[in-house]
């Protein structure tokens, strides 16, 4: 009887997941969003961002949201798409793939807190690759990255995302900031939860 009721703990003790990168820089607005992850069997091999291009004298909000494009370890032509939360300007860019791997560390061009003048926060997204390519997405020029995150050595598996919610006919800023969750040995396994 015992063993019975242990045994289910010891199955959930064997479940991993991987560690959190971040970068010191986000946004100070808005909410965490869902935690979302590639589907099992797939890693992530490039991304794209919903950015608002310049408003002119309106109200700027830059890059809405992200997405990982979740490409099959075993099989390339598998491809999934994922995001955490996203606010409702601007339009996706291309997707910036790594050449020959995936991603596995970031930095965040941020632009601080403008006081009386038009708040963007995230602005531009940059990922090193395995193979040390730098990719550089579509964002707007506003900001500047504080460095990079620390490092995913089996690429990166997971996205939760940092948005202001709108805010009427205040200052909206959108996407603040973002977190990626690192593969673990158990990603090419069913044994990885999705959220």
């Amino acid at each position: 009887m015992f063993s019975l009721l242990v045994l289910p703990l010891l199955l959930q003790a064997t479940l991993t997941y991987g560690k959190w990168i971040s970068v010191p820089n986000g946004g100070p607005w808005g909410e965490w969003g869902p935690i979302q992850r590639c589907p099992p069997g797939t890693i992530a091999r490039g991304y794209s961002l919903k950015v608002e291009r310049e408003q002119g004298s309106g109200d700027d909000t830059s890059v809405n949201a992200i997405r990982l494009h979740c490409i099959g370890e075993s099989d390339p032509s598998a491809e999934s798409v994922i995001t955490s939360t996203e606010a409702r300007w601007g339009e996706w860019t291309p997707v910036t793939w790594c050449p020959n791997g995936y991603p596995i560390s970031f930095s965040l061009i941020v632009e601080k807190p403008q006081g009386d003048g038009d708040d963007t926060a995230v602005n531009n997204l940059l990922m090193e690759c395995s193979d040390y390519t730098i990719l550089e997405s579509c964002g707007n020029p506003w900001g500047y990255g504080e460095g990079w995150s620390g490092k995913c050595p089996r690429g990166i598996c997971g996205i939760q995302a940092k948005v202001e919610k709108s805010q009427g006919d205040g200052d909206d800023t959108a996407l603040n900031d973002v977190k990626f969750e690192c593969c673990s040995s158990s990603s090419k396994s069913d044994k990885r939860k999705t959220s």
